[in-house]
């Protein structure tokens, strides 16, 4: 779970107002030494004001693999992985904790550019524009299913239009 968590690039955070789920597409990075995960949204908005209303988040990450045709309609599957982490999400007010979650951020989505090197480091006026979110994981569970890579039939979901296309034509009476 750590490692897709690392690996993963795009997440999904569900937070609740008035007992009303609401759930958002957010890039993110897993901070494996203090058990959280970071992200941000808007300095004003719906994200910020459910998280200050309550605490209590969900958060998934997710993948698809190959499609698994069967002689069986009931039998077709897929394979997938996943995990979802349970916790609480704050907003980070602390300055230097706030530029630790953003770089860490930046570091993911673009190891190879370096602050100072190749942008202008953050600053205090970037992190006024923004809301950082530190998400304490309290639990999680993970799921994954993978078949054999010689599976009969199997495809992908992006070509499953040019197989159609390749398909030979129905036969009829």
């Amino acid at each position: 779970m750590r490692e897709f968590l690392h690996e993963s690039a795009v997440g999904v955070l569900a937070t609740v107002r008035d007992g009303q789920p609401y759930v958002n597409s957010n890039i993110f990075v897993y901070d494996e030494d203090r058990g959280a995960i970071y992200l941000h949204t808007a300095r004003t908005g719906r994200t910020r004001d459910n998280v200050e209303a309550d605490a209590r988040v969900a958060f998934t990450v997710y993948e698809v693999g190959r499609l698994l045709p069967a002689d069986e309609a009931l039998e077709f599957s897929i394979e997938y992985g996943g995990v979802v982490v349970f916790g609480t999400a704050s907003i980070v007010s602390d300055v230097e904790e706030a530029e630790h979650g953003l770089q860490l951020l930046l570091d993911k989505y673009a190891p190879h550019l370096k602050p100072g090197r190749d942008y202008r480091s953050i600053t205090a006026g970037e992190l006024k524009r923004t809301s950082v979110f530190r998400l304490d994981i309290e639990s999680w569970s993970g799921k994954r299913k993978y078949a054999e890579p010689d599976f009969p039939g199997a495809f992908l979901y992006e070509d499953r239009h040019r197989l159609a296309v390749e398909a030979p034509p129905e036969e009829t009476d």
